[in-house]
Protein backbone atom coordinates (compact mmCIF):
# COMPACT_ATOMS: atom_id res chain seq x y z
CA UNK A 1 0.00 0.00 0.00
CA UNK A 2 1.60 3.31 -1.16
CA UNK A 3 1.49 6.29 0.76
CA UNK A 4 -1.03 7.88 -0.93
CA UNK A 5 -3.33 4.57 -0.41
CA UNK A 6 -2.66 4.90 3.35
CA UNK A 7 -3.98 8.66 3.08
CA UNK A 8 -6.99 8.02 1.03
CA UNK A 9 -7.75 5.45 3.38
CA UNK A 10 -7.33 7.43 6.70
CA UNK A 11 -9.38 9.96 4.93
CA UNK A 12 -12.40 7.88 4.36
CA UNK A 13 -12.00 5.54 7.75
CA UNK A 14 -12.20 2.47 5.35
CA UNK A 15 -9.05 0.26 7.12
CA UNK A 16 -6.61 0.57 10.02
CA UNK A 17 -2.94 2.16 9.29
CA UNK A 18 -0.92 -1.42 10.45
CA UNK A 19 2.51 0.91 10.06
CA UNK A 20 1.42 3.30 12.75
CA UNK A 21 -0.39 0.76 15.03
CA UNK A 22 3.04 -1.36 14.78
CA UNK A 23 5.08 1.80 15.18
CA UNK A 24 2.86 2.64 18.43
CA UNK A 25 3.50 -1.14 19.90
CA UNK A 26 7.47 -0.51 19.45
CA UNK A 27 6.76 2.71 21.31
CA UNK A 28 5.50 0.34 23.89
CA UNK A 29 8.02 -1.99 23.46
CA UNK A 30 11.00 0.92 24.37
CA UNK A 31 9.18 2.13 27.52
CA UNK A 32 9.54 -1.51 29.26
CA UNK A 33 12.97 -2.04 27.91
CA UNK A 34 13.52 1.75 29.52
CA UNK A 35 12.13 1.35 32.68
CA UNK A 36 13.97 -2.35 32.88
CA UNK A 37 17.42 -0.76 32.80
CA UNK A 38 16.86 1.60 35.43
CA UNK A 39 15.76 -0.42 37.45
CA UNK A 40 18.95 -1.07 40.10
CA UNK A 41 19.17 -3.38 43.20
CA UNK A 42 22.31 -4.11 45.74
CA UNK A 43 21.79 -5.49 49.38
CA UNK A 44 24.16 -3.82 51.95
CA UNK A 45 24.91 -3.87 55.19
CA UNK A 46 21.78 -2.42 56.54
CA UNK A 47 19.98 -3.91 54.04
CA UNK A 48 17.94 -3.67 50.11
CA UNK A 49 18.55 -0.83 48.17
CA UNK A 50 16.60 0.19 45.92
CA UNK A 51 17.81 3.32 43.04
CA UNK A 52 17.73 4.52 39.61
CA UNK A 53 20.37 2.68 38.39
CA UNK A 54 20.41 5.71 35.23
CA UNK A 55 21.11 8.32 37.95
CA UNK A 56 24.51 10.14 37.29
CA UNK A 57 25.07 7.20 34.42
CA UNK A 58 26.59 8.07 30.83
CA UNK A 59 24.92 5.62 29.11
CA UNK A 60 21.30 7.09 30.16
CA UNK A 61 21.95 10.13 27.59
CA UNK A 62 22.89 8.10 24.36
CA UNK A 63 20.54 5.72 25.40
CA UNK A 64 17.46 8.61 25.20
CA UNK A 65 17.89 9.66 22.57
CA UNK A 66 17.27 5.82 21.21
CA UNK A 67 14.62 4.98 23.79
CA UNK A 68 12.87 8.58 24.73
CA UNK A 69 9.59 7.35 22.66
CA UNK A 70 7.20 9.54 24.35
CA UNK A 71 6.92 12.46 21.74
CA UNK A 72 6.20 10.06 19.08
CA UNK A 73 3.63 8.41 20.91
CA UNK A 74 1.70 11.43 21.83
CA UNK A 75 2.11 12.18 17.95
CA UNK A 76 0.59 8.63 16.73
CA UNK A 77 -2.02 8.90 19.97
CA UNK A 78 -3.15 12.23 17.86
CA UNK A 79 -3.05 10.70 14.66
CA UNK A 80 -5.28 7.40 15.74
CA UNK A 81 -7.32 9.66 17.86
CA UNK A 82 -8.32 12.29 15.31
CA UNK A 83 -9.07 9.52 12.64
CA UNK A 84 -11.16 7.63 15.04
CA UNK A 85 -13.05 10.51 16.08
CA UNK A 86 -13.34 11.37 12.31
CA UNK A 87 -14.42 7.62 10.93
CA UNK A 88 -16.96 7.56 13.76
CA UNK A 89 -18.76 11.03 13.15
CA UNK A 90 -19.11 9.88 9.56
CA UNK A 91 -21.09 7.55 10.91
CA UNK A 92 -23.15 9.58 13.22
CA UNK A 93 -21.06 9.33 16.20
CA UNK A 94 -20.38 12.35 18.40
CA UNK A 95 -17.29 13.19 20.24
CA UNK A 96 -19.10 12.49 23.63
CA UNK A 97 -18.87 8.88 22.60
CA UNK A 98 -15.50 9.41 22.01
CA UNK A 99 -14.72 11.12 25.10
CA UNK A 100 -16.76 8.26 27.14
CA UNK A 101 -14.97 5.33 25.13
CA UNK A 102 -11.91 7.31 26.20
CA UNK A 103 -12.36 7.29 29.87
CA UNK A 104 -13.56 3.60 29.36
CA UNK A 105 -10.12 2.44 27.70
CA UNK A 106 -7.86 4.04 29.80
CA UNK A 107 -9.45 3.80 33.35
CA UNK A 108 -10.96 1.03 33.42
CA UNK A 109 -7.63 -1.47 33.39
CA UNK A 110 -6.21 1.76 35.98
CA UNK A 111 -8.57 0.47 38.61
CA UNK A 112 -7.76 -3.19 38.76
CA UNK A 113 -3.93 -2.61 38.59
CA UNK A 114 -3.81 0.47 41.33
CA UNK A 115 -6.41 -1.80 43.84
CA UNK A 116 -3.76 -4.70 43.01
CA UNK A 117 -1.11 -2.73 43.80
CA UNK A 118 -2.44 -1.11 47.13
CA UNK A 119 -2.89 -4.86 48.45
CA UNK A 120 0.06 -5.63 48.18
CA UNK A 121 1.19 -2.83 49.99
CA UNK A 122 -0.84 -3.62 52.38
CA UNK A 123 0.07 -7.43 52.39
CA UNK A 124 3.38 -6.08 52.79
CA UNK A 125 3.37 -3.95 55.79
CA UNK A 126 1.37 -6.33 57.74
CA UNK A 127 3.54 -9.00 56.95
CA UNK A 128 6.50 -6.94 58.37
CA UNK A 129 8.54 -5.32 55.62
CA UNK A 130 9.99 -2.22 56.59
CA UNK A 131 7.81 0.88 55.76
CA UNK A 132 10.36 3.39 53.83
CA UNK A 133 10.73 0.07 51.78
CA UNK A 134 6.78 -0.18 50.71
CA UNK A 135 6.97 3.31 50.33
CA UNK A 136 9.63 3.70 47.75
CA UNK A 137 7.78 0.46 46.25
CA UNK A 138 4.92 3.14 45.88
CA UNK A 139 6.50 5.73 44.92
CA UNK A 140 8.21 3.80 42.01
CA UNK A 141 5.11 2.24 41.21
CA UNK A 142 3.43 5.90 40.74
CA UNK A 143 6.19 7.19 38.52
CA UNK A 144 5.11 6.01 35.30
CA UNK A 145 1.43 6.88 35.84
CA UNK A 146 1.84 10.50 34.90
CA UNK A 147 1.11 9.10 31.35
CA UNK A 148 -1.77 7.57 32.08
CA UNK A 149 -3.22 11.25 34.04
CA UNK A 150 -1.93 13.35 30.89
CA UNK A 151 -2.60 10.72 28.11
CA UNK A 152 -6.56 11.12 29.46
CA UNK A 153 -6.66 14.63 29.57
CA UNK A 154 -5.27 14.96 26.10
CA UNK A 155 -7.68 12.22 24.87
CA UNK A 156 -10.78 14.02 26.88
CA UNK A 157 -9.61 17.58 25.05
CA UNK A 158 -8.99 15.78 21.42
CA UNK A 159 -12.41 16.77 19.87
CA UNK A 160 -12.25 20.27 21.16
CA UNK A 161 -8.42 20.33 19.87
CA UNK A 162 -9.58 18.83 16.83
CA UNK A 163 -12.42 20.97 16.04
CA UNK A 164 -9.48 23.85 16.33
CA UNK A 165 -7.21 22.08 14.13
CA UNK A 166 -10.11 22.37 11.43
CA UNK A 167 -10.74 26.10 12.13
CA UNK A 168 -7.57 27.08 12.40
CA UNK A 169 -4.50 24.41 12.40
CA UNK A 170 -1.65 26.74 12.25
CA UNK A 171 -2.74 28.80 14.68
CA UNK A 172 -3.83 26.30 17.24
CA UNK A 173 -0.60 24.20 17.05
CA UNK A 174 1.27 27.78 17.21
CA UNK A 175 0.00 28.79 20.17
CA UNK A 176 0.05 25.66 22.70
CA UNK A 177 3.75 25.43 20.82
CA UNK A 178 4.53 29.14 21.89
CA UNK A 179 2.77 28.87 25.46
CA UNK A 180 5.57 25.97 26.21
CA UNK A 181 8.12 28.00 25.28
CA UNK A 182 7.22 30.52 27.47
CA UNK A 183 6.90 28.41 30.43
CA UNK A 184 10.26 26.99 29.75
CA UNK A 185 11.51 30.43 29.47
CA UNK A 186 10.12 31.06 32.95
CA UNK A 187 11.11 28.40 34.48
CA UNK A 188 14.97 29.34 33.40
CA UNK A 189 14.56 32.95 34.45
CA UNK A 190 13.33 32.14 37.77
CA UNK A 191 14.80 29.12 38.80
CA UNK A 192 11.35 27.65 40.19
CA UNK A 193 11.05 24.31 38.54
CA UNK A 194 7.30 23.51 39.73
CA UNK A 195 6.56 26.29 36.82
CA UNK A 196 7.53 23.47 34.46
CA UNK A 197 5.12 21.34 35.16
CA UNK A 198 2.87 23.37 33.58
CA UNK A 199 4.43 21.73 30.36
CA UNK A 200 2.79 18.15 31.33
CA UNK A 201 -0.38 20.15 29.10
CA UNK A 202 1.45 22.15 26.69
CA UNK A 203 4.01 20.01 25.45
CA UNK A 204 2.07 17.10 25.21
CA UNK A 205 -1.11 18.91 24.08
CA UNK A 206 1.38 20.18 21.21
CA UNK A 207 2.37 17.00 19.86
CA UNK A 208 -1.34 15.61 20.08
CA UNK A 209 -1.67 18.68 17.50
CA UNK A 210 1.10 17.67 15.15
CA UNK A 211 -0.47 14.02 14.94
CA UNK A 212 -3.75 15.84 13.64
CA UNK A 213 -1.32 17.45 10.71
CA UNK A 214 0.00 13.67 10.33
CA UNK A 215 -3.80 12.30 10.11
CA UNK A 216 -4.57 14.69 7.71
CA UNK A 217 -2.02 14.23 5.31
CA UNK A 218 -0.39 17.47 5.05
CA UNK A 219 3.07 16.58 6.16
CA UNK A 220 2.95 13.19 3.87
CA UNK A 221 1.89 15.77 1.42
CA UNK A 222 5.07 17.78 1.22
CA UNK A 223 7.95 16.73 -0.73
CA UNK A 224 10.75 14.37 0.20
CA UNK A 225 13.31 17.19 0.37
CA UNK A 226 10.82 19.29 2.64
CA UNK A 227 10.27 16.87 5.07
CA UNK A 228 14.26 15.84 5.47
CA UNK A 229 15.14 19.11 5.68
CA UNK A 230 12.54 19.74 8.47
CA UNK A 231 13.25 16.58 10.58
CA UNK A 232 17.03 17.67 10.28
CA UNK A 233 16.68 21.04 11.04
CA UNK A 234 14.80 20.14 14.50
CA UNK A 235 17.51 17.86 14.81
CA UNK A 236 20.51 20.91 14.62
CA UNK A 237 18.04 23.18 16.64
CA UNK A 238 17.95 20.29 19.21
CA UNK A 239 21.96 19.65 19.27
CA UNK A 240 22.24 23.49 19.69
CA UNK A 241 20.49 23.61 22.73
CA UNK A 242 22.34 21.07 24.23
CA UNK A 243 25.48 22.91 23.42
CA UNK A 244 24.12 25.96 24.59
CA UNK A 245 23.01 24.15 28.13
CA UNK A 246 19.45 25.42 27.19
CA UNK A 247 18.57 21.57 27.78
CA UNK A 248 19.94 18.62 28.84
CA UNK A 249 21.30 16.17 26.02
CA UNK A 250 20.08 13.11 28.70
CA UNK A 251 16.29 13.26 27.18
CA UNK A 252 14.89 11.52 29.78
CA UNK A 253 15.95 14.11 32.12
CA UNK A 254 13.62 16.48 29.88
CA UNK A 255 10.49 14.66 30.68
CA UNK A 256 10.22 15.58 34.35
CA UNK A 257 8.60 18.10 33.88
CA UNK A 258 8.67 18.06 30.31
CA UNK A 259 10.53 20.64 28.14
CA UNK A 260 9.78 22.24 24.93
CA UNK A 261 12.76 20.19 23.69
CA UNK A 262 10.53 17.01 23.53
CA UNK A 263 8.52 19.36 20.82
CA UNK A 264 11.66 19.11 18.77
CA UNK A 265 12.27 15.14 19.18
CA UNK A 266 8.67 14.51 17.85
CA UNK A 267 9.01 16.74 14.73
CA UNK A 268 12.19 14.66 14.17
CA UNK A 269 10.49 11.36 14.73
CA UNK A 270 7.53 12.31 12.72
CA UNK A 271 9.37 13.57 9.85
CA UNK A 272 11.10 10.20 9.83
CA UNK A 273 8.04 8.10 9.85
CA UNK A 274 6.34 10.21 7.31
CA UNK A 275 9.91 9.60 5.11
CA UNK A 276 9.58 5.45 6.03
CA UNK A 277 5.63 5.15 6.28
CA UNK A 278 5.47 2.76 2.90
CA UNK A 279 8.38 0.83 4.32
CA UNK A 280 7.11 0.44 8.06
CA UNK A 281 3.91 -0.56 6.51
CA UNK A 282 5.36 -3.13 4.50
CA UNK A 283 7.09 -4.14 7.89
CA UNK A 284 4.04 -4.38 9.51
CA UNK A 285 2.58 -7.13 7.26
CA UNK A 286 5.42 -9.47 7.72
CA UNK A 287 4.57 -12.87 9.55
CA UNK A 288 6.32 -11.92 12.69
CA UNK A 289 5.90 -7.79 13.45
CA UNK A 290 1.75 -8.67 12.46
CA UNK A 291 1.69 -11.25 15.31
CA UNK A 292 3.86 -8.71 17.71
CA UNK A 293 1.43 -6.00 16.50
CA UNK A 294 -1.89 -8.08 16.82
CA UNK A 295 -0.48 -9.29 20.71
CA UNK A 296 0.53 -5.89 21.73
CA UNK A 297 -2.32 -3.63 20.01
CA UNK A 298 -5.28 -4.75 22.34
CA UNK A 299 -3.50 -4.84 25.50
CA UNK A 300 -1.32 -1.49 25.35
CA UNK A 301 -2.82 -0.02 28.18
CA UNK A 302 -2.32 -3.21 30.11
CA UNK A 303 1.23 -3.53 29.70
CA UNK A 304 2.17 -0.22 30.06
CA UNK A 305 0.05 -0.56 33.81
CA UNK A 306 1.65 -3.87 34.50
CA UNK A 307 5.17 -4.07 33.73
CA UNK A 308 6.67 -1.65 36.24
CA UNK A 309 4.68 -4.09 39.19
CA UNK A 310 6.70 -6.75 37.46
CA UNK A 311 10.05 -4.92 37.48
CA UNK A 312 9.27 -4.18 41.32
CA UNK A 313 8.03 -7.71 41.89
CA UNK A 314 11.41 -8.89 40.08
CA UNK A 315 13.59 -6.28 42.42
CA UNK A 316 11.99 -7.52 45.29
CA UNK A 317 12.80 -11.26 44.32
CA UNK A 318 16.32 -10.86 43.50
CA UNK A 319 17.17 -8.87 46.67
CA UNK A 320 15.18 -11.80 48.97
CA UNK A 321 17.78 -14.05 46.56
CA UNK A 322 20.63 -12.35 47.47
CA UNK A 323 19.94 -11.75 51.15
CA UNK A 324 18.72 -15.33 51.78
CA UNK A 325 21.52 -17.09 49.43
CA UNK A 326 24.45 -14.28 50.15
CA UNK A 327 25.25 -13.73 46.62
CA UNK A 328 26.38 -10.40 45.66
CA UNK A 329 24.13 -8.68 42.80
CA UNK A 330 26.12 -6.89 40.98
CA UNK A 331 26.29 -2.68 41.14
CA UNK A 332 24.64 -1.21 38.80
CA UNK A 333 25.96 0.04 35.51
CA UNK A 334 29.00 -2.37 36.50
CA UNK A 335 30.12 -4.74 33.67
CA UNK A 336 28.80 -7.71 35.85
CA UNK A 337 25.71 -5.66 36.13
CA UNK A 338 25.42 -5.41 31.92
CA UNK A 339 26.19 -8.96 31.34
CA UNK A 340 22.97 -9.72 33.23
CA UNK A 341 20.89 -7.32 31.52
CA UNK A 342 20.16 -9.50 28.25
CA UNK A 343 18.50 -12.48 30.92
CA UNK A 344 16.68 -9.35 33.29
CA UNK A 345 15.40 -8.19 29.83
CA UNK A 346 14.22 -10.85 28.44
CA UNK A 347 12.20 -11.72 31.67
CA UNK A 348 10.72 -8.71 31.97
CA UNK A 349 9.45 -8.63 28.87
CA UNK A 350 8.04 -12.17 29.12
CA UNK A 351 6.42 -12.07 32.63
CA UNK A 352 4.79 -8.67 31.01
CA UNK A 353 3.66 -10.59 28.33
CA UNK A 354 2.30 -13.09 30.42
CA UNK A 355 0.46 -10.46 32.68
CA UNK A 356 -0.85 -8.77 29.95
CA UNK A 357 -2.16 -12.36 28.19
CA UNK A 358 -4.06 -12.99 31.16
CA UNK A 359 -5.60 -9.88 32.51
CA UNK A 360 -6.31 -8.06 28.94
CA UNK A 361 -10.01 -9.05 29.10
CA UNK A 362 -10.14 -6.14 31.34
CA UNK A 363 -9.20 -3.54 28.87
CA UNK A 364 -11.41 -5.09 26.18
CA UNK A 365 -14.52 -5.13 28.17
CA UNK A 366 -17.41 -3.91 25.95
CA UNK A 367 -18.20 -0.25 26.73
CA UNK A 368 -21.56 0.87 27.95
CA UNK A 369 -23.64 2.99 25.98
CA UNK A 370 -22.07 6.80 27.04
CA UNK A 371 -23.93 9.58 29.00
CA UNK A 372 -25.45 12.40 26.63
CA UNK A 373 -24.19 14.85 29.65
CA UNK A 374 -21.69 17.05 28.78
CA UNK A 375 -21.38 17.97 32.14
CA UNK A 376 -21.25 14.00 33.62
CA UNK A 377 -18.22 13.80 31.09
CA UNK A 378 -16.39 16.85 32.41
CA UNK A 379 -16.84 15.35 35.97
CA UNK A 380 -15.71 12.29 34.94
CA UNK A 381 -12.85 13.27 32.76
CA UNK A 382 -11.51 15.91 35.96
CA UNK A 383 -12.30 12.58 38.59
CA UNK A 384 -10.13 10.65 36.58
CA UNK A 385 -7.50 13.17 36.24
CA UNK A 386 -7.28 13.72 40.07
CA UNK A 387 -7.16 10.78 41.18
CA UNK A 388 -4.34 9.85 39.38
CA UNK A 389 -2.67 13.55 39.85
CA UNK A 390 -3.20 12.60 43.45
CA UNK A 391 -1.14 9.15 43.55
CA UNK A 392 2.08 11.21 41.91
CA UNK A 393 2.00 13.69 44.32
CA UNK A 394 1.06 12.38 47.67
CA UNK A 395 2.16 9.01 46.53
CA UNK A 396 0.67 5.26 46.24
CA UNK A 397 0.33 3.77 49.66
CA UNK A 398 -2.35 1.59 50.58
CA UNK A 399 -4.88 4.65 51.37
CA UNK A 400 -4.17 7.12 48.20
CA UNK A 401 -4.51 3.80 46.38
CA UNK A 402 -8.10 2.79 48.19
CA UNK A 403 -9.24 6.89 47.31
CA UNK A 404 -8.13 6.37 44.00
CA UNK A 405 -10.17 3.49 42.97
CA UNK A 406 -13.17 4.89 44.38
CA UNK A 407 -12.57 8.00 42.25
CA UNK A 408 -12.11 5.79 39.28
CA UNK A 409 -14.68 3.88 39.84
CA UNK A 410 -17.01 7.13 40.08
CA UNK A 411 -14.96 8.57 37.06
CA UNK A 412 -16.44 5.45 35.03
CA UNK A 413 -20.05 5.24 36.43
CA UNK A 414 -20.26 9.24 35.56
CA UNK A 415 -19.14 8.41 31.89
CA UNK A 416 -21.96 5.97 31.64
CA UNK A 417 -26.05 7.52 32.02
CA UNK A 418 -28.00 7.63 34.88
CA UNK A 419 -30.83 4.76 34.63
CA UNK A 420 -33.04 8.11 33.94
CA UNK A 421 -31.55 9.04 30.88
CA UNK A 422 -30.65 5.79 29.33
CA UNK A 423 -33.80 5.69 26.60
CA UNK A 424 -32.83 5.56 22.99
CA UNK A 425 -30.65 8.11 21.94
CA UNK A 426 -32.67 9.92 19.12
CA UNK A 427 -32.79 9.11 15.61
CA UNK A 428 -30.51 5.96 16.58
CA UNK A 429 -31.27 2.25 16.76
CA UNK A 430 -30.59 0.60 20.38
CA UNK A 431 -27.32 0.10 21.39
CA UNK A 432 -26.12 1.95 18.73
CA UNK A 433 -24.33 4.49 20.96
CA UNK A 434 -22.18 1.98 22.67
CA UNK A 435 -21.21 0.48 19.09
CA UNK A 436 -20.39 3.54 17.99
CA UNK A 437 -18.10 3.98 20.97
CA UNK A 438 -16.81 0.73 21.47
CA UNK A 439 -15.81 1.31 17.50
CA UNK A 440 -13.28 4.28 19.19
CA UNK A 441 -12.25 2.65 22.08
CA UNK A 442 -10.65 0.40 19.31
CA UNK A 443 -8.64 3.03 17.55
Amino acid sequence: MSIAELRSSTTTGTARDTGIDFVRALCVLGVVVLHSLMVGVTVTEAGPLFANASDGAAWITPLSWVLQVMPLFFVIGGFAGYTSLRRAQQRGGTAKEFVAARIHRLVLPAVFTIGVVGVVLTVLLVNGVPSDLVAIAGYRYGQPLWFLGVFLLCQVLLPLFAAAHRRAPWITIALLVATAVAVDAARNATGIDGLGFMNLAFVWLALQQLGFFFADGRIDSLSRRTRIVIGASAVAVLMSTFITGVYSPDLIANINPPTASLLLVGVAHTMLLSLMRDRVARWSRLPLPSRFLTFVTPRAMTIYLWHMPVLLAMAGASAVFAMTTGIALPEPSSIGWWMTRPLWLVTVVAMTAGVALLLAGIEARRIPTPTRSAGRLFAASAIGTVAIVGLLVIGTTPLTAMIAVVLLIASLRLARPRHADSAAWPSRSPGSAATSARAMQKA
